[in-house]
């Protein structure tokens, strides 16, 4: 008899565990979208001049639709050799025939390579510009009138910048198709001390690493980058004049705006309301530092928090405008908190087990995206998704050095985070799921991303 409470509390756990799992899938399958459909992508070849572009398109073309994780990629190992190039090229086969060598759809149905959507086309040069004629169909559709998804040509400079500008269009139009948006386009800020020890300047960056370079040249401390929502002003902490103070930038002129801080010795962490018409930030005004709300410009600061802790990170909801996260040392340990946008009906989001930082917003304003040490030694941070009305969590990373600083992606399926997991802190990518990791930045160390339109 002593046998049976033992197997009724295994029980129990497994319950639990199999209930937890199915909450994790519910919150993975609502931020990706669930099962992947198989897609394959023979590379386009290149005539004449186009030629020596083929191997940078058809890289650019496969690494967006990978990055994007609407799709599982059919391995290349496994296609037909003779894929088509043009729609005139597909055929439909015999009725005794098992297979056209892959010029029918169906052969890229079939096994091994079992895709169901196949991207193909081909370069040429024309007027001294580079152009693909793209095309996408749907395999499991036998006649391919059908099956045509459809068939475009695509013109760029007969340059690198050509190739990829329009590979990224071809690969946006795929992704189109599924009503997801391309990522190209979208820019990720972040903090480098590439420039020299004891410096940190704020960079930015292409969606996919490309194009780095450097904002500021204070040659002092920048850092706590933050962009309004039309991605026209950038807000940071710098240590140039001194004391911590925020300077707002405009991405679209390369000037500096001015911004009227708070008489305090520290102003910090600023971040835009969904609206882009106030700053909300932590000053120390009162002593402790606490959340305020401010013009645009900083101008009429008014106190949100009055606790005698440190409450820091405030970010507001994108969606409603109405409930803003932060993080509090108000219990104890920091915590993340919600409350609404006039400090009322504050309540504790995570459990109180270990410390939590970092809450970053999904642009559906449902779930957070924050750093924790839940599970591991202090100072060992991880990244976590939480669905805020249930308050369940998803871990999306395990123990691979300090993971932190996650923002969302434009497209709600991607975050940027840092991580010292190569032995410096360095910018990656990854989906919603914790899959398909990529790292962006080597030079230096790299911190504080903020993934911007």
């Amino acid at each position: 008899m002593k046998r049976y409470p033992v197997l009724l509390s295994l029980l129990v756990l497994a319950a639990a565990v199999a209930a937890f799992t199915q909450v994790q899938s519910d919150i993975i399958i609502r931020l990706t979208g669930g099962a992947r459909k198989v897609i394959a992508l023979p590379d386009f070849r290149g005539a004449g001049a186009s030629a020596q572009y083929a191997d940078l398109f058809n890289r650019v073309v496969f690494e967006d639709i990978e990055r994007s994780g609407v799709f599982t990629m059919a391995p290349k190992s496994f296609y037909p050799l003779n894929p088509p190039q043009t729609e005139r090229d597909l055929r439909q086969p015999a009725a005794a025939q098992k297979d056209c060598g892959g010029r029918c759809l169906a052969d890229w149905a079939a096994a091994p390579v079992n895709a169901d959507y196949l991207g193909f086309g081909y370069l040429a040069e024309q007027g001294g510009q580079l152009v693909a004629s793209g095309s996408f169909f749907n395999t499991r559709l036998a006649d391919s009138g059908s099956a045509k998804v459809f068939t475009r040509l695509y013109a760029g400079e007969l340059s690198e910048a050509g190739a990829r500008k329009i590979a990224h269009e071809y690969a946006a139009d795929i992704l189109q198709q599924f009503g997801v948006p391309s990522l190209v386009g979208t820019k990720i800020y972040f903090v480098s001390d590439r420039q020299g020890k004891g410096t940190k300047e704020i960079w930015v960056m292409d969606f996919d690493g490309s194009n780095q370079r450097r904002i500021t040249f204070f040659n002092s401390i920048s850092t706590m980058p933050s962009v309004s929502p039309d991605g026209r002003r950038l807000a940071f902490t710098t240590y140039a004049k001194g004391q911590p103070q925020i300077m707002m930038y405009s991405t679209e002129t390369g000037r500096f705006i001015p911004f009227r801080n708070s008489a305090a010795p520290t102003n910090a962490q600023a971040s835009f309301t969904p609206d882009g018409r106030h700053v909300l930030y932590a000053s120390s005004v009162s002593g402790y530092m606490q959340i305020y709300i401010a013009e645009l410009d900083g101008s009429n600061p008014r106190r949100i928090t009055n606790t005698r802790a440190i409450e820091a990170e405030p970010k507001v909801n994108p969606k409603t405008g109405a409930d803003i996260v932060f993080v509090s040392g108000r219990g104890g340990l920091q915590q993340i908190y919600r409350m609404n946008m006039d400090g009322a009906d504050v309540e504790r989001l995570t459990n109180g087990e270990g410390e939590a930082g970092n809450p970053a917003w999904h642009p559906e304003g449902r779930h957070i995206a924050f750093a924790w040490t839940r599970g591991y030694a202090p100072g060992n941070w991880n990244l976590f998704v939480m669905d805020v009305a249930s308050k369940e969590t998803v871990q999306l990373t395990f123990g691979q050095g300090r993971n932190e600083n996650p923002s969302w992606a434009p497209d709600g399926r991607h975050l940027a985070f840092c991580s010292n997991r190569t032995g410096s802190y360095q910018i990656f990518t990854m989906l919603a799921d914790g899959t398909g990791v990529r790292q962006l930045t080597t030079e230096g160390n790299n911190w504080m991303p903020v993934w911007s339109k």
